[in-house]
């Protein structure tokens, strides 16, 4: 159904996508045999292009997307592959997207070193692109994306994670990744400032309710579906918004329910029935919900000052897609 709800969304930038893709496979090459082995892996097994889509119809929104437009998606898609694979080494998942994670094909040594390379990629495109304004944004990027998982981090090991807290840690760790493909397609197809910072906006805001909606996933998600282990993110102490909600408004008795929970989860999964029965009495899922609404609105308030095209129409369409999606 998801896959169904992308292509037609994709329709109109088909053409577009086969050259982003062109660019995104020649990143990968090498004449190492090992790391086009498992470029062949990532390559097959690709996510939904959620970041490249968006660089793309951000460019057709403000202009006409340009050479540079394809290779700042290939950029985005690269940053996007590193920071999965070193998300899973951190994390030591098994699965991503449904199929074996690449730590667990080929153990963490080489994941480590794929990761760097691919990054390393990224970092070559950015270059070539020549544009200071492009350098200075993913450069930002690239720093929020390890200080956000710093972040999390160090709030995982102290149990301290008020809702400010949660919200500055996926701008960084997530937004900033899907706000910065938005600005770039706004940057390679004009020259008009205002424009950069609206499609920053608009994906700024679709990235946080696109982390919110990953929050739901962790505990009410089907594995099958969301080809991801079910807990994971509270499996690894990874503290998500109905969690945070719910120890931030129950009472005394509840907060030290939940605590419980969470430090008992990694040991015995089948606690965590348990902990869903509870962050939905506190209501922590709904307001993760309401939450989506909110940051979904803010979103398409961001781009309304723009001419009604289908361009514009597929990035509506994006944001009612993350509001409803199953993975």
């Amino acid at each position: 159904m998801a896959n169904s709800i992308l292509k037609e969304i994709t329709k109109p930038i088909k053409d577009d996508l086969d050259r982003f893709q062109i660019e995104f496979e020649s990143a990968l090459q090498s004449d190492v045999r090992l790391i086009n082995t498992v470029s062949k892996y990532i390559i097959q097994r690709r996510g939904k292009r959620f970041r490249p889509i968006l660089t793309i119809l951000a460019a057709h929104v403000c202009g006409k997307p340009t050479e540079n437009t394809y290779r700042a998606a290939a950029i985005m898609e690269l940053l996007h592959i590193a920071t999965l694979i070193h998300d899973d080494i951190i994390d030591d998942a098994e699965y991503r997207r449904g199929w074996p994670s690449l730590n667990r094909v080929w153990k963490n040594k080489i994941s480590l070193l794929m990761g760097d390379y691919v990054l390393s990629k990224s970092l070559i495109y950015m270059v070539k692109m020549k544009n200071f304004k492009v350098l200075d944004s993913i450069g930002r990027t690239a720093e929020d994306l390890s200080s956000g998982e710093l972040l999390q981090i160090e709030k995982s090991i102290n149990k301290r994670m008020d809702e400010n807290v949660y919200y500055k840690m996926i701008e960084k760790k997530t937004a900033s990744l899907i706000a910065t493909a938005c600005e770039l397609g706004a940057i390679t197809s004009s020259e008009n400032e205002a424009d950069h910072e609206a499609l920053k906006i608009f994906g700024n805001n679709l990235g946080i309710a696109f982390q919110i909606k990953d929050d739901l996933f962790d505990l009410l998600g089907n594995e099958s579906d969301t080809g991801k282990d079910l807990a994971q993110d509270v499996i690894s102490n990874m503290i998500t918004l109905p969690i945070v909600h719910s120890m931030n408004t129950a009472d005394k008795q509840t907060v030290r329910q939940i605590s419980r929970l969470l430090r008992k989860v990694k040991k015995e999964k089948k606690v965590t029935e348990e902990l869903k029965s509870i962050i939905e009495s506190t209501g922590g899922f709904d307001y993760a919900k309401s939450k989506i609404t909110e940051y979904s609105e803010k979103a398409l308030s961001a781009i309304d000052k723009y001419p009604e095209t289908v361009y514009k129409q597929k990035l509506i369409d994006l944001v009612n897609y993350n509001g409803n999606r199953n993975k």
